[in-house]
């Protein structure tokens, strides 16, 4: 099990185990982390799982897909460390990994 930091918008921190090979979404929704809606179950076309990633973990992250690109072209307050969590699989390499729910 890998553990990732949920912060909520209102501060609130859950540090929950996740399996390698789910979404940080998954990992959030089944850990009741509040500001995840994953509207569209994890199919990269809702926008509603966008996370800040804290900057030290960017690099482990992977890069942005052309679609998910495009799906936070919609969002508020998009940044450079932005990402949908549904796109970011857990791995081993993540254990630590700290994000910031945006809602």
């Amino acid at each position: 099990m890998v553990k990732i930091t949920y912060i909520e918008r209102a501060g609130a921190h859950h540090i929950v185990e996740v399996a390698p090979g789910l979404s940080v979404m998954r990992g959030a929704k089944d850990n009741g982390v509040a500001g995840i809606a994953a509207d569209c179950g994890g199919a990269c076309q809702c926008g509603t799982c966008h996370v800040y990633v804290d900057p030290a973990w960017e690099n482990r992250t992977g890069t942005r897909s052309s679609l998910e690109e495009a799906i936070l072209e919609f969002a508020d307050d998009v940044r450079p460390n932005s990402r949908l969590a549904c796109q970011m699989t857990v791995t081993e390499d993540l254990d630590g990994l700290i994000v910031r729910v945006v809602e």
